[in-house]
């Protein structure tokens, strides 16, 4: 039913498109024609300004399939105008006049429909990436180029909302189940150099999936760069807080990256193994990060202080009540790091388990990520771009791996870029590490 009712939009653009060609051809009395011609013009408008419907009630996504269904339809007729108007410019005997007007219309009436599709998609895409953009603005006047972008607009929206109509019925058959549904709270500790911020999560999308889940979800809020000690004791107040509002006895922590250091500290040296059961870290350098040493070794000290003194001033500006930037980098040093274990020592009454991810090659990630992962790849092997693969090894470890060349980032790995990478599903990842927790009695 649906390919019977594309096909009859193309059909009746096509007779738009070709509506002078159809005056010269047609025997029928003119006012026939103009009655066909005033019916054809509507349906044009129709096919500008028509929304689809969808299975899923999300307007962005009816936006964005309306959006691709007309780029696609823009496509067709194109390659359908090209041949139509050879044809009939090899039978007929139209005057120049005629011909002229048989091409320009449809390339109007082609663009526009491209145009009004391309907008569609570009406002409720959430995958095209920032430069496609760019280079649409740029280059949408350019032959051939625009052809190229439009049809990676085109894929990349159309395997948006494939990815994302997926998503939410799947959510939409399991919220009953409430699969994520711990029995303690998951408290979800974010890295050095990010906040907790209310209009843009750290972790992505994943909070929000888990919630739909059945999840509890709180969040660390500790100071983007500090100590370990510091954040460790502001992880502390996260959870004690976070007790005092729900009643539980106990927490999930899952942390990345440095968050993981943090939450161990909490833990270990300021008496919350009492009260978390599970802490998972994911891309945590445990075992430190050499290239920080390295970095420390070869910058001057002037350049790492100027660093500091302009990070710590904007980030006061953001929230951050005492941030200390090189304090923060200091507690990631490898060097640092090999007394951890002795300070920080693994509680009996806490399940420890930790999660990794490596890219596959600089080109898995942006700067600066694909700059630090050829100096990781050179000092320590496989590595996310920030940490390698052997520091983020504690208690039950798990690699993620994925049999598509790109690899996983350091980012990817918290949806920070909101990116639906392919054959790596990050929210079905967190919606399964929090129903195993269910199921463990967690």
């Amino acid at each position: 039913m649906k390919k019977l009712s594309y096909l009859a939009e193309l059909i009746l653009f096509l007779l738009f498109c070709n509506t002078i060609p159809l005056w010269n051809v047609s025997s029928l009395p003119t006012a026939v024609m103009v009655l066909i011609t005033v019916f054809l013009s509507l349906a044009f408008l129709w096919i500008l300004i028509r929304r689809e419907k969808t299975e899923i009630d999300n307007s962005r996504l009816r936006r964005m399939k309306r959006g691709c269904s007309q780029l696609r339809l823009g496509g067709f007729a194109a390659a359908a105008e090209i041949v139509i108007l050879t044809v009939w410019f090899i039978i007929t005997e139209a005057s120049p006049l005629a011909k002229t007007f048989a091409v320009i219309m449809p390339i109007l009436a082609v663009g526009l429909v491209v145009i009004a599709g391309g907008i569609r998609v570009a406002s409720s895409s959430k995958q095209i990436k920032l430069t496609d953009h760019i280079l649409m603005m740029m280059m949408w006047w350019f032959p051939i180029v625009n052809i190229f972008l439009i049809r990676k607009f085109y894929k990349t929206a159309r395997r948006e909302f494939i990815v994302e109509s997926d998503k939410i019925e799947l959510e939409n058959a399991r919220a009953e189940n409430e699969i994520c549904k711990t029995k303690y709270p998951v408290l979800m500790v974010h890295g050095i150099f990010f906040r907790d911020w209310q209009y843009l999560n750290y972790w992505g999308r994943v909070p929000a999936s888990l919630k739909r889940n059945g999840a509890v979800i709180y969040y660390g809020k500790q100071q983007s760069a500090r100590a370990v000690a510091d954040c460790g004791k502001e992880v502390r107040d996260a959870i004690m807080k976070v007790l005092e509002e729900t009643g539980a006895e106990k927490v999930n922590i899952i942390a990345h990256s440095k968050g993981g250091l943090d939450s161990r500290y909490a833990i270990s040296c300021l008496g919350m193994d009492k009260y978390v059961a599970t802490l998972t870290t994911i891309n945590t350098p445990h075992k430190g990060c050499d290239m920080v040493d390295f970095l420390l070794d070869k910058l001057p000290d002037s350049f790492a202080e100027f660093l500091a003194r302009r990070y710590n001033k904007i980030f006061s500006k953001l929230g951050d009540k005492d941030p200390d930037f090189l304090a923060g980098v200091h507690d990631l040093s490898a060097i640092r790091a090999k007394a951890y274990d002795e300070e920080m020592p693994d509680s009996p009454d806490v399940s420890y388990r930790s999660v990794m991810s490596v890219m596959s090659s600089a080109g898995s990630a942006s700067f600066p990520l694909n700059i630090s992962y050829m100096l990781i790849k050179k000092l320590n092997g496989a590595n996310d771009g920030l940490v390698w693969e052997e520091s983020a090894k504690h208690g039950s470890y798990q690699l993620i791996t994925t049999p598509q060349k790109r690899g996983i980032s350091h980012g990817d790995v918290i949806d920070l870029m909101r990116e639906n990478i392919e054959n790596y599903d990050v929210r079905e990842f967190y919606v399964d590490m929090v129903r195993r927790l269910a199921q463990e009695g967690f």
